[in-house]
């Protein structure tokens, strides 16, 4: 993902699958289009990556705890 849009929430009493699905609606009716990934901080996921209907999370260390940097996946890498 070469851009994405920054969401921030520190509820502690909302789920990840939650903010992520609030953000990926958000996004959708901002940018008119379904986003497919969610980088996250490490300690906000406890596997290597989970799947929220068409959104992969993937843990990333540059993202700070209670953001979500959210877009669409590239796929023009390597070509």
């Amino acid at each position: 993902m070469n851009t994405g849009m920054m969401w921030f929430d520190n509820d502690p009493k909302t789920t990840l699958t939650a903010k992520v699905v609030v953000a990926a609606d958000y996004y959708r009716h901002k940018y008119g289009c379904v986003p497919t990934i969610c980088l996250v901080n490490p300690k906000m996921l406890d596997q290597p990556e989970m799947k929220i209907g068409v959104i992969t999370v993937k843990p990333f260390r540059s993202i700070l705890p209670s953001h979500l940097w959210i877009g669409v996946q590239d796929n023009t890498k390597g070509k």
